[in-house]
């Protein structure tokens, strides 16, 4: 697996997609607001109502396992990047961090994030984990979130094949994909035959009930100047 992830510039880079607002990330007024938060409206596609124990697999840098809490009386973030985990758990302590940003060349200015107000920070814990090798106590779920993993993992069918022990029966399973299947993170052999949602309904049947699909999308700044503007599918399952 790539280790890019655990670069200064990329903590800093998910610290502004997952924290800042509009005018640390954009700062255009013609630029596309409708793909800020991202990590915020993924979680929103779970039901509504309060659950026990919730899981947050690819955390990264945190701010949808915090999302998560606010319906959920425990929340587990799991990262395979010791850098995230690191600055989502500074994140937790002190709600406010220092990142910084590529304006362009060599300029880079720097700019302070801070977690959002009225959560309950103490139900949430992060740790670092691989999704195809999950420690086996990690119990069950009643919702289990997935943003912009699967097609970021060496084997992805691992993790797939986990998620059943892992949501409990009723639960709900919110996976989000932009499908950007690469050679640098995953083989071809194991990407999908077809498209992504047709696999995935074929790995996932028997276990779970798909029950709506949407598209969202998402905005990761680089530089003042350049973007990544992207487009993930969101699929929400129930476990039957």
């Amino acid at each position: 697996m790539s280790e890019v992830y655990e670069s200064d510039r990329y903590v800093s880079e998910y610290l502004l997609f997952h924290y800042g607002n509009a005018a640390e990330i954009l700062g255009w007024e013609n630029g596309p607001v409708e793909a800020l938060d991202f990590p915020v409206r993924t979680v929103g596609h779970f039901s509504e109502g309060q659950v026990e124990r919730s899981l947050d697999v690819g955390c990264a840098v945190g701010r949808s396992s915090l999302e998560m809490s606010r319906a959920s009386d425990e929340v587990v973030g799991i990262d395979f990047s010791q850098a995230f985990i690191e600055a989502a758990e500074k994140m937790l302590d002190g709600g406010v961090l220092s990142c910084e940003r590529l304006e362009e060349a060599k300029v880079k200015s720097m700019v302070e994030v801070s977690a959002p107000r009225g959560l309950e920070m103490g139900r949430v814990s992060y740790e670092v984990g691989d999704a195809m090798n999950l420690r086996d106590d990690l119990g069950t779920f009643d919702r289990v979130h997935a943003a912009n993993l699967i097609c970021r993992l060496p084997e992805p069918r691992k993790f797939l094949a986990r998620l059943p022990s892992l949501v409990k029966v009723g639960g709900e399973l919110v996976l989000a994909t932009p499908c950007t299947w690469l050679e640098e993170f995953t083989r071809e052999e194991h990407w999908p035959e077809g498209r992504t949602r047709d696999w995935l309904e074929k790995e996932l049947a028997g276990s779970f009930k798909l029950v709506d699909v949407a598209d969202e999308p998402f905005l990761i700044r680089e530089t003042a100047r350049k973007f990544q503007w992207t487009v993930s599918l969101v699929t929400r399952w129930t476990r039957i």
